[in-house]
């Protein structure tokens, strides 16, 4: 049995036990989804066509782990206007399997594993996702110099959201960006959608705004 699902603008031909890689959906490792917008559904030369999704069919699957898919680089240059902007991009992504093609508008059979090991245990799966979360937000990159902070939009290449973005890590001045080791440029690369030729332009403006 197979069937056609859609998410994230994007078609996929799908079957039990099949692993999957889809722009981000919410879950948690463990817990089991479902994919309503069904387009087809078919088992041997038995295809239905939906209009435009099967009425009641939807695609029970199980969330393997949330992860980001590899660096973009988009480059864009006006001629003649000495204008030049280099981002980074990496998309979110969220890798699936699938457990099971309902139709009729049956429910999953298949349980949350990580839900039900909680349960098991005795455990509080929710205290652990908020640590989690707290652990990953809660240390910035670099500690942010004391005193006023540095208009970082003068930069050019660091726009408004960019800025915000820099300042959430601890780098708020032009001294330290001008003073980025190269080992410094690669865990701002690692850790954030800037390239580190983008980085390292900036710290070149950086060093004469410094001035």
């Amino acid at each position: 049995m197979f069937a056609v699902i859609k998410t994230g603008g994007k078609q996929y031909r799908v079957s039990a036990n099949d692993l999957l890689e889809v722009e981000k959906v919410s879950g948690e490792p463990g817990d089991i989804i479902q994919f309503g917008d069904v387009l087809i559904v078919g088992e041997g030369e038995d295809v239905t066509l939906g209009v435009p999704f099967v009425d009641g069919a939807s695609v029970a699957a199980e969330v393997v782990e949330q992860g980001r898919g590899k660096k973009v680089i988009a480059f864009k240059k006006r001629r003649r206007q000495n204008s030049r902007r280099k981002r980074g991009h990496r998309q979110l992504l969220t890798t699936v399997r699938i457990s099971e093609i309902l139709t009729g508008g049956a429910k999953p059979s298949k349980k949350a594993a990580a839900k039900a090991e909680a349960k098991k245990d005795g455990e509080k799966a929710a205290p652990k996702k908020a640590e989690a979360k707290a652990e990953a937000t809660a240390a910035p990159l670099f500690t942010a110099p004391a005193g006023e902070l540095d208009d970082l939009t003068k930069i050019k290449g660091i726009g408004p959201v960019a800025a915000g973005q820099l300042q959430e890590q601890g780098i708020a001045t032009y001294a330290q960006i001008a003073g980025l080791s190269d080992d410094d440029v690669a865990r701002i690369d690692e850790a954030m959608p800037f390239s580190a030729d983008q980085i390292k332009d900036w710290r070149e403006q950086a060093k004469e705004l410094a001035k």
